[in-house]
């Protein structure tokens, strides 16, 4: 354990020809099976004994396109905006649902020392996403980045008053959007709030938003492999405030890091399925209380120290806000990513970092 500050058709068929043609000559034209006199045999017992149904020669074709999020491959040129849903992460929310169809999740701290999740979906039609909460101005700026349509209910005025100002895209439950939200009746307000990709869509067509995305692209590894240097990283501990942490143990049959909070696995609610992450970049920043609730202001433009996991390998870089989205740097050369989702963990300046 390492305690880390953070910084073929063609050739069948000309055998069909050529066995068709030996069997004419023969005087067996049209019989299932060759003649007991034919000097031939090869041909004519492939030809005597056809496949019920034609074969098909399996091609490997690759997908024209790739989904901007997460570079994986995709059959249409995606062109729509994606969404950023405020998902919460208190105890009474716990475990979520959708996060595991999200192309990028961010984790940030929040007021009252819990931690909240910028979920980010584009690729995947997630049926139910929540529980939804509040949002505050760092988590504005993240969206704003991505040119995203942002979901959110409630909001910090500081939060509201930079949404106004730029006139962003926003879907409020609590003021005017209830309809494109639902709450369940297995949980206790206000940790019982969902929307979907679907009812999003509505929102936006209520609300004529613009659709077509102007957003950023992300840089990924064209190989499919990375090219990390640094120290081999299985397991990784990240602790948020209170006793409160996170961690990330490599599964190298999948070839991604599982999560789990509290040494439990971080599962989702709907499919049971652990969450996990293909990309794991964990980053220092500066965060500043500003008042008696609690609330923060958190730097998410950078520049600071951080650490990215990809296939059981670190690599120690340092990230900024660069294009509208939050890359990782080594050496003054961007660190790609891998084709998959990305975990992105904010993390105080000096945060001890457990990995082994």
């Amino acid at each position: 354990m390492k305690n880390l500050p953070l910084f073929g058709g063609r050739n069948l068929s000309a055998w069909l020809v050529l066995g068709c043609s030996l069997i004419a000559i023969s005087g067996c034209g049209d019989t299932p099976s060759a003649s007991p006199t034919t000097s031939v045999t090869p041909v004519e017992t492939s030809v005597a004994s056809p496949p019920s149904k034609p074969t098909s020669i399996a091609v490997e074709t690759e997908l024209p396109f790739k989904f901007p999020l997460t570079g994986l491959p995709s059959s249409k040129e995606v062109k729509t905006r994606p969404y950023m849903v405020m998902v919460e992460n208190a105890p009474q929310a716990r475990p979520q649902t959708g996060l595991d169809q999200a192309d990028i999740v961010y984790e940030i701290l929040a007021e009252g020392e819990i931690t909240r999740f910028v979920s980010v979906f584009q690729s995947h039609e997630a049926k139910t996403i929540g529980p939804v909460r509040s949002i505050r101005p760092y988590f504005v700026e993240i969206g704003d980045s991505l040119d995203a349509v942002i979901v959110h209910a409630g909001w910090s005025q500081d939060a509201m008053n930079i949404m106004a100002g730029r006139k962003l895209a926003h879907l409020d439950e609590v003021y005017g959007d209830g309809a494109f939200y639902w709450r369940a009746d297995d949980r206790k307000a206000p940790h019982n709030l969902y929307t979907s990709v679907d009812k999003m869509k509505q929102g936006v067509e209520a609300r004529k938003f613009r659709t077509e995305w102007n957003g950023p692209l992300l840089t990924f590894a064209k190989d499919g492999q990375n090219k990390l240097t640094g120290a081999a990283v299985t397991h990784i501990q990240i602790p948020y405030l209170q006793g409160y942490f996170v961690s990330y143990e490599y599964n190298a049959a999948e070839g991604v890091y599982k999560r789990s909070m509290d040494g439990k696995p971080h599962v989702d609610k709907e499919t049971g399925k652990q969450l996990q992450t293909t990309n794991l970049l964990v980053l220092e920043s500066k965060h500043k209380i500003l008042d008696k609730e609690g609330r923060r202001t958190v730097d998410v433009f950078g520049p600071d120290k951080g650490l990215i996991l990809q296939q059981g390998k670190s690599q120690q870089i340092t990230w900024e806000r660069k294009g509208g989205l939050i890359r990782a740097y080594a050496e003054g050369t961007e660190v790609p990513l891998l084709p998959g989702n990305t975990w992105v963990q904010f993390v105080p300046e000096g945060t001890a970092i457990k990995t082994e």
